[in-house]
């Protein structure tokens, strides 16, 4: 499918315009990474704590976040579920300790900090464990079971909980809800002893500061690896100086794309690091595409320069270019805007990474074969000799063996 028949756009003549394009988004990334925002990594990086809260409505995100300025949660990341009926939010608390005792302090201190309609001398239903509640009925006994009560009330500890997680999404919007699964003297004894507040503290994860630092160590490898590969295969597919080429292009997306981040203070998540090996890879994909339409017209147009066969293979996969990359950039900005909170790293990058991959494999990718060739002063190895003389440096079939 051809969206527009065969163009005649001189590619190489704008190179420098989006050099310097490229140079600039990639000093001010690096600057903003050495001296103002630094990297934002997220707590999958830093190590921290994540606490996913459920609200019985939806949830204030900037009231939330007053609350545990005013507990003294200070600079706690707040992530919003935005799917319909949702009201979950993902709490990120700067609290590092990987002990079960640091498990414990997270929730304790969100619940303090958002726990606004507590009512005196009474438990929250909405934020009590099965343990503790068997316990407490355990001590009133509402149904006098006598030497029976331990095997029965921790049974019915276990539905009242089982029921609140499972089947009201982790939150009561009274205590009479538990009526469902258990008798009427054991809600009338919760009553008197319970309330149930507007949230519930459904999980609380800790990644400490080690595992953080093994995450970080092995981003960086695999986005390593993962241009090393493709250097080697490109190496192996076409020449060296393609592969050297790609990477460098890659390279330069990857920079541009990390120093966006920095930029927009947004926080690089694993799922950030997903999306950037995705993109690598896409990238990589359309520079061949490119690269293999080059060295096609090398062998067939022996007589043309290699900057008028670079800018003929550009022109020839222009069409394809567009298709491919506008309708992947059309889909990622529906992610991007659709998405939500918790894919908006990911989609972020993939929305930068395609626009800076598609104009890196024509801006960056080819001319460093030209300039390469221009520098050695001799074609590419593979191609054809070129002649001795003329400004277009044309080239001309090799003598037979």
């Amino acid at each position: 499918m051809e969206l527009f028949g065969q163009t005649n756009i001189d590619f190489l003549s704008k190179k420098w315009f989006f050099l310097a394009l490229s140079l600039i988004f990639s000093i001010a990334g690096i600057v903003s990474m050495l001296t103002w925002h630094g990297l934002p990594l997220g707590i999958d990086f830093r190590g921290g704590t994540v606490v996913d809260v459920k609200f019985t409505q939806a949830p204030n995100v900037d009231a939330v976040r007053a609350e545990l300025d005013r507990a003294g949660l200070k600079n706690a990341t707040i992530q919003a579920d935005t799917r319909s009926g949702s009201n979950e939010l993902l709490i990120k608390l700067d609290i590092r300790e990987t002990s079960e005792q640091a498990l414990d302090a997270g929730k304790e201190n969100i619940i303090k900090a958002l726990q606004t309609t507590a009512e005196p001398g009474k438990a929250d239903l909405n934020n009590t464990g099965a343990t503790t509640l068997k316990d407490y009925l355990l001590r009133v006994d509402p149904l006098h079971l006598g030497t029976d009560a331990p095997a029965q009330y921790t049974q019915i500890a276990n539905a009242i909980i089982t029921y609140r997680d499972k089947s009201r999404g982790g939150v009561f919007s009274s205590v009479a809800e538990a009526g469902s699964v258990t008798q009427p003297a054991v809600i009338q004894a919760l009553q008197q002893d319970f309330f149930v507040s507007n949230f519930g503290v459904r999980n609380v994860e800790i990644v400490g500061p080690q595992v953080g630092a093994q995450l970080r160590q092995r981003a960086l490898l695999a986005t390593l690896y993962s241009l090393l590969g493709m250097l080697v295969y490109l190496w192996f597919r076409f020449e060296l100086i393609y592969g050297v080429a790609a990477v460098v292009a890659c390279f330069h997306d990857t920079l541009i794309t990390v120093g966006a981040f920095s930029l927009l203070n947004t926080e690089i998540s694993l799922t950030v690091i997903a999306a950037i090996l995705t993109l690598v890879g896409y990238s990589m994909n359309d520079t061949i595409v490119v690269f293999d339409r080059i060295r096609e017209n090398i062998k067939l147009l022996r007589k043309d320069s290699l900057t008028e066969i670079v800018n003929k293979s550009i022109n020839q996969t222009l069409s394809r270019t567009v298709l491919t990359s506008g309708l992947t950039f059309l889909t990622v900005l529906a992610l991007f805007v659709f998405g939500g909170e918790v894919l908006h790293g990911f989609s972020l990058a993939l929305v930068i990474g395609i626009i800076i991959g598609t104009y890196s494999s024509i801006f960056i990718a080819a001319p460093m074969l030209v300039a390469y060739q221009q520098w050695r002063g001799k074609s590419i190895p593979g191609s054809p000799a070129p002649a001795s003389s003329g400004e277009g440096r044309r080239y001309k079939s090799p003598a037979k063996a």
